[in-house]
Parts: C-alpha cells; structure tokens; sequence
C-alpha cells in the first residue's frame, strides 16, 4: 500500500497478488488467473447493471493497467522507481544538495557528511555513490561527482542515530572542495 494524501492505495504488484521481486513469468500467470476472473465477457449476463457488475468491471481494469504497467519490462522499471520515491518521500526531513556537505578524503575512501539536528551526521562514502549510478574521484583539493549520463539523481540517507532521513540531491557533474580543517 501507499499512501498519498492520506489516501491509501493498492500497488499493481498488491493488485495482481505478486510480490515485488516477482520475475515476468510469475507476474504473467497471475494477470491470466486474474483476468479470467473478472472478465466482463466470463460474468453473467443480467438486464440490468448491478453495483457488483461495475465493481467487477472497474477489478477488471485495475488488473489491466497493472499488467500494463509492470509486464513490461521499461515501463515496471519505471514504476519501480516511483514507488522507491513515494515510499522515500514519506521519511525525509529535508533535501540537501552536494553543496550542502563536507568532504573527507581518508585515502582509499571519500566520505561525505552532512549534520542532523540530533548531533549526528548523515553519511554516504564513494562506494554508495559508486552502487547508485555516481563515480567520485579527487582532483588536487576538489572532489568530482560523476553520475551516469550526467543524468540528475537523489540518494536518502539514514541519520547515524535518529530515525530522520535527508534526500541528497545530486544535478549533474559537480566538484566539491576537500575539507581540510578536520
């Protein structure tokens, strides 16, 4: 489930009854055990339209878009995202840019912190960066931050001891300055 604007609702994995690492020929037999089910052309035929009828018909098109959606493999992707950034949104205490953060360059390893109200920081290092998609490497006293396809991203990081979390927007190629006070 998620929630948005208070309003609770069904992901089209809930909506097939898949689970989220389902592969596509798992996802594929529940949207057929699905749709037979609610298929309007498999109900019976009555003169008039019921409320049951239209609540099967609207089953029937939640389960189309879901399959629509995640049995194709760009477009589940995609969907897979969004949910990642409503699931995140609901957690964050604020957006931060690379801007924001001090640099540390320890030798094998760049670290990157930003401070949270509760006294503690919010950490990511080069090798998180390197699984999200961004590559960091120091020139001199500037730090550079490569994403893939120089394509904006964000990344949430955990406070070290509270529960707040900061989404760190990252546009781009950026340099940093190394902080070399500490």
């Amino acid at each position: 489930m998620i929630s948005s604007s208070n309003l609770f609702h069904k992901t089209h994995y809930e909506i097939l009854g898949v689970k989220e690492d389902a592969n596509l020929e798992e996802v594929r037999k529940a949207y057929r055990s699905a749709i037979l089910c609610f298929h309007p052309d498999k109900q019976q035929n009555a003169s008039e339209t019921s409320n049951s009828e239209c609540l099967t018909e609207n089953k029937f098109l939640e389960i189309q878009r879901a399959w629509e959606t995640i049995g194709n493999p760009r477009s589940r992707a995609l969907y897979d995202a969004e949910l990642l950034t409503l699931r995140q949104d609901a957690a964050i205490s604020e957006d931060v840019s690379l801007d924001d953060l001090t640099v540390q360059d320890s030798g094998d390893i760049i670290e990157l912190s930003y401070p949270c109200r509760c006294g503690d920081y919010y950490f990511i290092d080069s090798f998180e960066l390197a699984d999200t998609g961004c590559s960091i490497s120091r020139d001199g006293e500037m730090v550079s931050l490569l994403t893939s396809k120089s394509l904006p991203t964000s990344v949430v990081l955990p406070c070290g001891s509270c529960s707040l979390k900061v989404r760190l927007l990252i546009n781009g190629d950026s340099r940093l300055p190394i902080d070399v006070h500490l």
